[in-house]
């Protein structure tokens, strides 16, 4: 028949009961314990890696709580920046274009670290309760393996005296079912906890990789981005700068007559991407050769020539230049080159200005330069790039 509920409680007072005395009797030192030394060590080992799991994971949690934040925050920034920046203004179109990738490279990073980075992490962290669990069930059956191991050392002592080999039979099989039980447990862990152990290197491996992964190609992506749009804005600031925004005056013809006032400078006129300025090729180049050998033989064949002279912009930094290097621009604009002697860039492309190799090549509203990322070197146009 089964046990009543009562018997249950009763019995599993007593178990606890009997460790607690086992407990404190060996916190006195009045009986030994069973050490394990290389258990001892295994469990060091799953406390640290436990204890370095969980800070990970709280930190991480915390971190993801403010990136999507600032995702928040991005959005309703690039919102209130389309917002300002007027239709009629250059780039208003690329600008709206470059916020949305903007939003989307902030979604995807997003749920690139939750769905790749965290919830590995909280798979990872998941274990340790579990077994946590199991060791502390250890501890609680050794306790029972030592208080069986003093009472039959106990009955040994007693059956002596007493002659009751009945006491000793039952308390040996009491012994042995408890140290077969407590043996089975630690030999598990014998083995689980070293294995979970060295499982740590290649999960940080993985997860760390990812997370580093997601985060390279969120801050590449979104820097061309911003590129873009100081591209968009150096643009403005440049039509700005020759009255391209400027309201005309309205003359006494059109105010009297109302009549609409058609031009360049007026508040509905197209902007346009920068174009390069015409350079002579073919025949006409040959023309003006021809025509400044003929001017240059007028000249005086003994005076000196004089020394080429370079305006320097405006904002260009002149200190720690590469040798030969007048200073640096960064293309505002891609160009594809139409000639074998110019240069092609790409938007944020560096180049050194240099001199021309022969200064009689040099055309104007053209520069010679040095991409620095490929060293091509060819012509460029000079309203293609902004100094820096």
């Amino acid at each position: 028949m089964a046990e009543s509920k009562g018997a249950l409680i009763a019995k599993s007072v007593q178990k606890h009961a009997g460790r607690a005395k086992e407990k404190f009797l060996q916190n006195l030192g009045k009986v030994d314990r069973t050490l394990d030394d290389i258990f001892e060590e295994h469990l060091q080992n799953f406390n640290r890696q436990h204890q370095q799991a969980m800070r990970l994971q709280k930190e991480f949690n915390n971190y993801i709580r403010c990136i999507r934040a600032v995702q928040t925050a991005s959005k309703s920034l690039m919102e209130a920046i389309t917002e300002v920046y007027e239709s009629g203004w250059s780039g208003h179109d690329l600008l709206y274009v470059q916020a949305q990738n903007m939003e989307m490279l902030w979604q995807d990073f997003s749920h690139k670290l939750g769905d790749q980075v965290l919830i590995p992490l909280n798979t990872y962290t998941n274990q340790f309760p579990e077994v946590r669990k199991k060791v502390e069930k250890r501890g609680r059956k050794l306790v029972d393996y030592d208080s069986q191991r003093h009472s039959f050392q106990n009955l040994q002592a007693n059956a002596a005296k007493r002659r009751d080999d009945v006491k000793v039979t039952k308390g040996r099989e009491q012994l042995e079912e408890a140290k077969r039980t407590y043996e089975v447990l630690n030999s598990e862990l014998h083995d689980e906890l070293p294995a979970l152990y060295d499982s740590r290197v290649l999960f940080y491996v993985n997860n760390l990789q990812t997370l580093f992964s997601a985060e390279q190609l969120f801050h590449s992506e979104s820097s061309k981005v911003f590129l873009e749009l100081e591209a968009i804005t150096d643009k403005l600031a440049t039509d700005c700068q020759r009255g391209g925004y400027k309201k005309p005056a309205l003359n006494n013809t059109a105010h009297n007559n109302n009549l609409p006032l058609n031009g360049n400078g007026g508040a509905n006129a197209v902007q346009r991407s920068p174009v390069p300025p015409e350079k002579p090729h073919g025949e006409e180049k040959k023309q003006i050769d021809v025509e400044l050998g003929s001017e240059k033989e007028r000249k005086d064949s003994h005076s000196e020539q004089r020394d080429e002279v370079y305006d320097i912009p405006v904002g260009a930094t002149l200190s720690g230049l590469p040798a030969g290097t007048l200073y640096r621009v960064r293309a505002t604009y891609r160009y594809t080159r139409e000639d074998s002697d110019e240069l092609s860039f790409d938007v944020g492309d560096v180049i050194r200005v240099v001199e021309y190799d022969d200064p009689e090549e040099q055309e104007e509203g053209w520069l010679m330069g040095i991409k620095e990322s490929t060293n091509e070197k060819g012509m460029f146009p000079a309203n293609f790039t902004r100094p820096i």
